[in-house]
């Protein structure tokens, strides 16, 4: 069966270079220029991904998000955010609404099309699998001269789930240090705070971190993974995902 994907932005044009991209990738789609379509199109039918804009006439994206995420049939689905607000604050309530990714405006043909095969298929099964990493390693976190040093409870390639002493509020953007055994160099990244749990913890999203640093982490990660699972995780690493 042929992958189908929903459009869902008021803008034409960003709607016409998505649709480009996902016939490029052999993908079906349904475009929708008015948002108050969407509820009634996502309660009907199965998507293989979904694009929302973040601001559009009510339900704007991050509603609709939220509604897919309580809804017991796109549940599932990745959802790519477009958004032109670069703010950490805007970035920190696309994921919080349930946002797989956040891509940019103006968006590069490139990137999108590298995240629309990101999405699909056994490698992104397998990449959920591998998204938390129970790790627990020092971490510091630092919001301008607010300094916070916590230990992480798990590790992905996206993000930390921290637990300290106290903690920043959601939207906090925070530079990062992380600590790795063996007196290995630490990794050195920046991020926002997207979620707070019991217990003073801290959900990171790591949105600034240099490719290099990407690597190093994949490298850390990479053996705490079942071998089986490992080989599909290699390929699937990306650098952070969310575009300029």
């Amino acid at each position: 069966m042929q992958k189908r994907a929903l459009i869902v932005d008021d803008e034409p044009d960003t709607c016409e270079l998505i649709e480009k991209v996902l016939g490029s990738a052999g993908m079906e789609f349904l475009t929708l220029t008015k948002s108050l379509e969407a509820p009634g199109i996502l309660s009907e039918g199965k998507f293989s991904l979904v694009f929302l804009d973040q601001r559009m006439a009510s339900p704007d994206g991050l509603d609709l998000t939220r509604q897919m995420r309580d809804s017991a049939f796109n549940h599932m689905t990745p959802i790519i955010m477009i958004s032109d607000d670069q703010r950490p604050g805007a970035l920190a309530k696309g994921f919080q609404a349930g946002a797989s990714f956040i891509l940019y405006k103006p968006i590069d043909k490139d990137r999108l099309l590298k995240l629309v095969r990101a999405t699909q298929g056994n490698m992104e099964h397998e990449r959920r699998k591998i998204r938390r990493v129970p790790l627990r390693s020092r971490v510091c976190l630092r919001n301008g001269r607010q300094e916070i040093e916590g230990e992480t409870v798990d590790i992905s390639m996206e993000g930390l789930l921290v637990k300290a002493p106290r903690t920043f509020p959601v939207g906090s953007f925070v530079d990062i240090r992380l600590d790795l055994p063996k007196n290995v160099q630490p990794i050195v990244g920046a991020g926002s705070v997207v979620r707070l749990a019991a217990g003073n913890q801290m959900g990171i999203h790591l949105g600034r971190l240099p490719f290099v640093e990407s690597q190093r982490l994949q490298e850390l990660l990479l053996p705490l993974i079942p071998p089986e699972i490992a080989r599909c995780a290699a390929s699937a690493f990306l650098p952070p995902v969310y575009s300029r």
